[in-house]
This record gives structure tokens, sequence and C-alpha cells, in this order.
């Protein structure tokens, strides 16, 4: 696919051109999982990246900036997805190693839920002390999961920012 037919595909696709987003998908897909399996080395995990891409791209057509080519774009995406989903998988692993390690740590019982609630609750009165674009952005980061680029690319500002 060439530059201008990239472009033209991508210029249909910001105006909600499902079809244009349906030769995308067929022409790029195949190349893409096996771009996110050398990093992710399962096929049915990168299959769900890719997808999780090309459902991110669709649902922010009308503000996503694509600066290169949509093929660069595409591959930085599943990059940086396939960088996010190790992470996760990271810390689930450690998560769940502690457990095992330590099972008593994590019992329900009634002063761990006190405590908690406490904490949720405290957590809470200082995010409404905030301003809202920083109690958004706090949001998206710590319970949301999403990474300071996401962020940055959903609110319309610079990374830095």
């Amino acid at each position: 696919m060439t530059n201008i037919e990239e472009s033209i595909l991508s210029d249909r696709i910001k105006q909600g051109d499902s079809s244009a987003f349906s030769v995308v998908f067929s022409h790029y897909y195949k190349d893409l999982v096996m771009f996110a399996n050398t990093f992710i080395r399962d096929k049915e995990t990168s299959e769900e990246v890719v997808q999780d891409v090309f459902v991110k791209l669709w649902e922010n057509k009308e503000s996503i900036t694509i600066k290169t080519s949509l093929k660069s774009f595409l591959l930085k995406s599943i990059q940086n997805k396939c960088i996010d989903r190790i992470r996760h998988l990271k810390i689930r692993d450690k998560y769940q190693s502690l457990i095992l390690e330590h099972p008593v740590l994590f019992e329900n019982d009634t002063d761990n839920y006190m405590l908690y609630s406490e904490l949720e609750n405290n957590l809470e009165k200082a995010l409404k002390k905030l301003p809202a674009d920083v109690t958004t952005t706090f949001s998206l980061s710590r319970f949301d999961g999403f990474t300071y680029h996401e962020i940055a690319e959903k609110l319309n500002v610079s990374v830095r920012t």
C-alpha cells in the first residue's frame, strides 16, 4: 500500500468510513499479529493486542493524528501495547507469587476491610479537592491503567503536561 493510498484511507477512516477501515484491517492484520508475536510470543494474545489497537483506532478515529504513515502508526501502537501487556503480566505474576508466598497478608478480615474502606474514602475526598483535569488524568493512570502516552492522546495534550 502506498503512502498516498494510506493517506486517503486514513482520511476516510477519520470521516467514519467503515469500508476504508475494513480495507486497512484486512491489509495489515496478519503482519501486525506477526509483529506483536515477536514481543508477546503467544499468537492468541498477539491477536488480542492487534484487535485492541484497531478498536482504539476506530473509537478515536476523529481525534487521532497520524504524523507518519498509517503502517508506522499501527506498528508503533502495537509495540506500545505489547510493552504495556508485558508490564501488566509481570506485575500480575509478581502479585500472584506474593499471594502464594504470604497468603495471610491477603485474608479478607474485618480489620483489613475497614482500613481499605477508610483509605478509599480518603482517596475519594482528596480527588474531589483536585481540579477536574488532574482528577481525570490520575483516574486514567491509576484506575484505568492508561499509560502517560495514551492519556496525552486521549486528552489532546503533550505527554509532559
